[in-house]
């Protein structure tokens, strides 16, 4: 195995080929392997296969078309066609049920599909974020499906993911990334691997210890997240400008405090800290608390947002809210787990219309000024670049009333004829 990879003779399969999936593949592709990517839903396949990303990120369809080029990579939804492989890259879904418990059938599903195309000497990789103990658990349900011994007749790694969407190929070539491996060599093997396209700092390790790393790096951004937005609660009280604040204590050499803001979302910071302490047999009040914190702040901008309504005796029921941003982060199409789907679900039964805008996820209106044309009221909900440039004066003049509520710090000045209010920001 360790000859094949070196002289990228190796033959690999990626099985999910979505925001970490696909843009694996054509590192690996690019970097001169032959790839087959498993993805189970056809449209995106064919998609993939003609030369376009079905997801938005900064140069996916040059690189990708450069991998289709080279007849490195092709993707399918057949699983006979990742038969008899040197390497079993993992890079599905690891979602949480409604009890927020891991739902790992995702996962399961993908193990037993590697098991059933697997060889002897296959290198399996999981770069899903998982709860701790779960790589061994999955080499030991291989052992049992297979016959075959893990670390001996195959190796077994999990090598979790560390970009974030909007620099993911730059994040994939120079962040530092962790190999843990059921034994010593399988992590050889994984580093080996990524070493064919990564410039950052590599580190080998143990499975559990790789899966808890990854799950302690989300959860100390959760809770810092919670507290700036505690931070965010005082400030309201008080009266002052949160950001200001921050900046002046960020000052000291010795701190470092996050940003606050409508919510947490996205794939990883929701649900690393309830996978962290998932099988542990203690509670851990700090981390679950710090959730409870972020996965309230939609809940807080409804405050807002109905406050303003109430100063000028407007009825929730005969309001237009505008929601700008579905994403949940800025210059992402990427919906999961958004803020901007909570708020909705909280004001839905209670205000008359909700409309929604966003330049790269779509919404009920193609356009700004459609989605904005008598309403009362507008949300920020995600801070895309092209909202920060909004002339907001010249906006309020096609609403009917002109309430304004910033849930990102996207609005540095309250704009003059406004009901202004952001989280933070204190009274205006």
């Amino acid at each position: 195995m360790r000859e094949k990879i070196e002289n990228r003779t190796a033959e690999l399969a990626v099985i999910g080929l979505g925001y970490i999936g696909l843009p694996t593949a054509i590192m690996l592709a690019n970097a001169g392997f032959r790839v087959t990517g498993l993805e189970i839903r056809e449209d995106v396949v064919e998609k993939i296969n003609s030369g376009h990303a079905h997801i938005i990120e900064p140069e996916i369809d040059e690189l990708l078309q450069s991998a289709l080029k080279n007849g490195n990579l092709r993707a399918t939804s057949n699983t006979e066609d990742i038969k008899e492989k040197d390497v079993y890259i993992i890079c599905v879904q690891t979602p949480l049920k409604d009890d927020k418990t891991p739902n790992l059938s995702y996962l399961e599903s993908a193990v037993r599909t590697v098991a059933g195309a697997m060889k002897k000497g296959s290198l399996v990789i999981i770069e899903s974020t998982v709860p701790p103990l779960t790589t061994a658990k999955m080499a030991t349900l291989i052992e049992e499906l297979t016959g075959l011994k893990a670390g001996e007749d195959f190796y077994m790694v999990h090598a979790p993911e560390r970009v974030m969407p909007g620099r993911i190929f730059k994040e994939l070539v120079y962040n530092s990334r962790i190999f843990g491996g059921i034994t010593p060599e399988s992590a050889e093997l994984a580093e080996l691997l990524y070493r064919s396209f990564v410039k950052g700092q590599t580190f080998k390790t143990s499975s559990t210890v790789s899966e808890v790393v990854k799950l302690m790096e989300n959860t100390f951004r959760d809770v810092n997240i919670a507290l700036a937005n505690e931070f965010a609660f005082l400030a309201y009280q008080y009266g002052i400008n949160v950001f200001e604040a921050i900046e002046l204590a960020n000052t000291h050499p010795r701190v470092r405090i996050h940003i606050p803001g409508i919510g947490v979302g996205g794939h990883c910071l929701p649900k690393d800290p309830h996978l962290l302490i998932w099988p542990a047999e203690e509670d851990f009040g700090l981390i679950r608390l710090a959730r409870e914190i972020n996965d309230s702040m939609p809940l807080f901008t409804k405050d807002l947002l109905f406050k303003a309504f109430r100063e000028i005796n407007l009825p929730p029921e005969e309001t237009v809210v505008t929601i700008l941003g579905l994403a949940y982060k800025g210059n992402s199409d990427d919906t999961r787990n958004s803020p901007a789907s909570a708020l909705i679900e909280a004001i839905r039964e209670d205000v008359g219309e909700v409309r929604t805008y966003d330049p790269y996820v779509g919404g009920t209106h193609e356009s700004l000024e459609a989605a904005v044309s008598g309403a009362d009221a507008i949300v920020i909900a995600t801070d895309h670049t092209s909202f920060k440039a909004i002339n907001w004066e010249e906006l309020g003049k096609i609403m009917r009333n002109k309430i304004l509520i910033d849930g990102r710090h996207v609005v540095k000045e309250p704009p003059k004829g406004f009901i202004f209010k952001g989280i933070g920001r204190g009274e205006y």
